[in-house]
């Protein structure tokens, strides 16, 4: 008995079994150990690392920030040149622009039921803004780009998809302006959205109205700035040119809506031609419809491209 079991105790193939089961163990042991950590590495790189990223950015698909007004602003006040000024007894010029069209298909088609000649100005890469083009081309109503541009306010407030940045060099502005120029269907001219940096800046200014005067668009400045030095730069292109000369809805109520509508009558008796400014709010457009024939009685509602002209 002594001799088997000294026998069973020097067995080479039961060594070999239990190194076996010793190695499985270890890999065992050292998979849980692997386990715990990459889950350990996982919740560190989540809730520590990745909670602090910027947050993603709005969908395109989102209303952006429809304009950041300039502060102390006021009509430009310029007298429109001999050849512009209205024969007597006639009514005095106003071009209407409607900016930032593009999110709101249904109230750009109220607009368009409206029988005045407004302009409408689409932002480019908006959900809406071919079906929109396309609709106020049948109506025969003048479509614009609103070509969005760095603000001072940048980046804390986004100009939008297909942003000119003052950052950019010369062929990266061009190309995003030729972009954004393509987007939009028909259009006749351009008018700046936001922009109070950009267009402060003579180099880029001069850059993309090089690029308007080879297509043969018009320009109007929304003078979001009293630096703009659009003005000089259309002169010195040679390119159709007007500037804005009142914000009628930058207090989003029904009073100041009328009285700012007012005082464009007034500003367009005076000098003889006027360009205002309106956005697509609510509360803007019940304004407008139920103070049209009004409107019509004392002035002329005209194209921005009957207002524009080259600066001598």
């Amino acid at each position: 008995m002594v001799k088997k079991k000294k026998l069973k105790q020097n067995n080479p193939g039961s060594k070999k079994a239990g190194a076996y089961k010793s190695n499985i163990r270890k890999v065992l042991a050292g998979f849980f150990i692997l386990l715990i950590l990459v889950v350990g590495v996982g919740f560190f790189l989540n809730y520590y690392i990745l909670k602090k990223q910027p947050e993603k950015k709005e969908p395109v698909s989102k209303q952006p920030v429809f304009e950041v007004y300039p502060k102390g602003d006021k009509p430009s006040g310029k007298i429109p040149s001999k050849a512009k000024k209205q024969p007597a007894g006639s009514l005095p010029k106003v071009a209407i622009i409607i900016d930032d069209l593009g999110y709101d298909n249904d109230l750009a088609k109220k607009y368009l039921e409206l029988d005045a000649a407004f302009t409408f100005s689409l932002l480019p890469f908006s959900p809406f803004q071919k079906s929109i083009a396309q609709a106020a081309y049948k109506k025969g109503i003048e479509t614009m780009l609103h070509l969005p541009m760095e603000p001072d306010e940048y980046p804390d407030v986004s100009p939008g998809p297909g942003a000119l940045l003052t950052s950019m060099s010369p062929d990266q502005l061009i190309s995003q302006l030729n972009k954004d120029l393509d987007d939009i269907p028909f259009i006749k001219g351009v008018n700046n959205h936001m922009g109070s940096k950009m267009t402060a800046i003579d180099t880029q200014m001069y850059q993309v109205f090089s690029v308007l005067k080879k297509r043969g668009l018009y320009f109007v400045d929304s003078r979001t700035t009293a630096k703009t030095l659009c003005k000089p730069s259309a002169r010195l292109l040679k390119v159709s040119f007007a500037e804005r000369d009142i914000f009628i809805d930058h207090i989003q109520d029904s009073a100041h809506i009328r009285e700012q509508i007012n005082k464009l009558i007034k500003h367009a008796g005076k000098y003889g031609e006027a360009v205002a400014i309106i956005h697509p709010y609510p509360e803007t457009y019940q304004v407008i419809r139920e103070m049209l024939p009004y409107l019509k009685k004392n002035v002329n509602i005209v194209s921005a491209s009957t207002i524009v002209s080259e600066i001598s």
